[in-house]
């Protein structure tokens, strides 16, 4: 499969975004070498090798949950640009 200038240019449109003509047709090309390596990949002998999710073993590395003091009010408070009844005042985003 070959990608063309269409549809890069479809893909833009549709993620409304817009790119000179001569950087959709670097995308184009950059698009094309990169299926292209895809399938090299794809042809690749993986017959008994363990699929794997990373090159390291990985654990588990977070630590336990412990209560520790928090912040007073006031000066978590102290640099906000506003404040209600002891709360940050932040302007509303949703109606409803």
């Amino acid at each position: 499969m070959k990608i063309t200038l269409k549809d890069v240019e479809n893909v833009a449109l549709l993620s409304r975004l817009e790119f000179p003509e001569n950087e959709l047709a670097t995308f184009t090309e950059q698009l094309n070498a990169f299926l292209e390596y895809a399938d090299v990949l794809n042809q690749v002998n993986v017959e008994g090798i363990e699929p794997t999710a990373h090159v390291l073993p990985l654990k588990n590395v977070m630590r336990a949950d412990e209560a520790k003091p928090s912040l007073a009010r006031e000066l978590a408070l102290s640099n906000a640009p506003e404040q209600e009844n002891g709360y940050f005042k932040v302007p509303k985003i949703m109606e409803g």
